[in-house]
């Protein structure tokens, strides 16, 4: 499938024709390069493709990124390709040349085949799929949207992202549900471990399970279908937060059996910012409150989550342009070569005395995201230094049980530029 998926679109560029030929990027000498390499390396496996510098420098010719600055904190934002930004301009210049026009009575008709085209890529139906801002707007949807009543029990951890768990502590305030907490010990490759410690903590009070697919802080991935599989089959919700996975590895949604899900497009689908995607399993719709005031709020019709009032048509239009883009890289070569970046810096770190890198090297437990520390040193202090002293951004953190600074490339990042990163580890180890 993404072999034909690439096939698809490569035709579509050689032709130059349609929405594409409207977009300046692909009639530069960097755009055709970007289509001529992505020609020939069509036939390249995955696993080969991800260590070869030539195919992924022309794929970071895609991008504007700073020649200043080394990027590594991929995982708060990612930057879009020119053909993003470029789409998002063309789009807002066409909105103000009359706005209630082109916005409502034009570009709003490109909502459907857009619903279509995420519902592709995200293995569902499209009636399954509504457009909204980000991750936090969709996971509150479903958290403030589900119908539970005082003493009802929720299991979640201490490792989630904060919107979410301020979310959940709001419900327990004002309506009595009750927040049941599992402290993860991560990073962790036991599969065994992880179920079971959501699996213990559930009751029958348990009306529902949040699941962190990928926590943040540390990159640590969840077997999320195998908790969801035990979490249903005692009659339990299963919400997926699924911010930092879609578009970063090779899965579906339906992969994960879950019956709700949230995720940011402005991150691994490197679409405009203030881009998200909310899922909803379609027997779920019709009992999930919207957020915001809808006509009908008891509809089983997935549309009732997207009453936002006025918002921009030229980001959400313009997410077509990253879909079409991810898929011309294809998500396989992506996941491969995101996981190999992790693992060269990694590796060459993990030789220098008193490093420690808190995420799992391997590709079932982890990706891109990785988590370092340093003996003797405050993660802000590596963090300031990488900066100060190399120009390299990342970020530090300090949450619960989980200190580090986390260190996310992306595939326009070179390992050129991450031997940097290994000689400036170096270099403060030493010092």
């Amino acid at each position: 499938m993404a072999n034909t998926n690439r096939r698809t679109f490569l035709h579509k560029l050689a032709g130059l024709t349609g929405a594409v030929a409207t977009t300046p990027f692909w009639n530069t000498l960097a755009g055709k390069n970007f289509r001529q390499t992505l020609s020939d390396y069509e036939n390249i496996s995955a696993d080969i493709l991800a260590q070869d510098e030539l195919f992924w420098y022309q794929i970071k010719q895609a991008y504007t990124v700073s020649p200043n600055v080394l990027n590594l904190n991929n995982g708060g934002v990612c930057p879009q390709p020119r053909v993003v930004q470029e789409a998002v301009e063309r789009y807002n210049r066409l909105s103000n040349e009359a706005p209630s026009y082109y916005m409502w009575q034009i570009l709003d008709q490109g909502r459907e085949p857009l619903r279509a085209n995420l519902a592709a890529l995200a293995g569902c139906d499209a009636e399954e799929i509504a457009i909204n801002r980000n991750a936090s707007e969709a996971l509150e949807t479903i958290i403030f949207g589900l119908r539970l009543q005082p003493g009802d029990e929720v299991v979640l951890t201490k490792q989630d992202y904060p919107n979410m768990i301020c979310a959940w502590k709001q419900r327990a305030q004002r309506e009595g549900i009750v927040l049941k907490w599992i402290d993860l010990q991560l990073p962790s490759e036991d599969k065994s471990y992880l179920v079971q410690s959501f699996v213990n903590a559930f009751t029958p009070r348990t009306k529902v399970v949040q699941l962190t697919h990928m926590i943040n802080w540390i990159g640590q991935i969840l077997p999320v279908a195998d908790i969801a599989k035990a979490a249903r089959q005692r009659g339990i919700a299963v919400l997926v937060d699924a911010a930092h996975t879609f578009a970063h590895f090779d899965y579906r949604i339906s992969d994960l059996a879950c019956d709700y899900l949230g995720t940011s497009l402005h991150k691994w689908l490197c679409a405009p910012f203030g881009s998200g995607m909310l899922y909803v399993r379609r027997e779920k719709i019709k009992d999930l409150y919207p957020l915001f005031g809808a006509p009908d709020p008891e509809s089983d019709d997935i549309r009732k989550f997207e009453h936002l009032g006025t918002r921009s048509f030229a980001i959400e239009q313009a997410i077509g342009e990253a879909i079409n883009f991810h898929e011309m890289i294809g998500i396989q070569r992506k996941q491969a070569r995101l996981h190999y970046l992790k693992n060269y810096w990694a590796t060459r770190a993990l030789e220098l005395p008193g490093v420690q890198v808190k995420t799992s090297l391997h590709p079932d437990w982890g990706c891109a995201l990785a988590l370092l520390s340093i003996a003797g040193k405050t993660p802000a202090e590596v963090s300031s230094y990488l900066f100060n002293k190399y120009r390299i951004h990342t970020t530090s953190i300090e949450w619960e049980n989980i200190s580090g600074v986390r260190i996310t490339p992306n595939v326009y990042t070179t390992t050129q530029e991450l031997d940097r990163l290994a000689q400036a580890i170096r270099q403060l180890v030493a010092s």
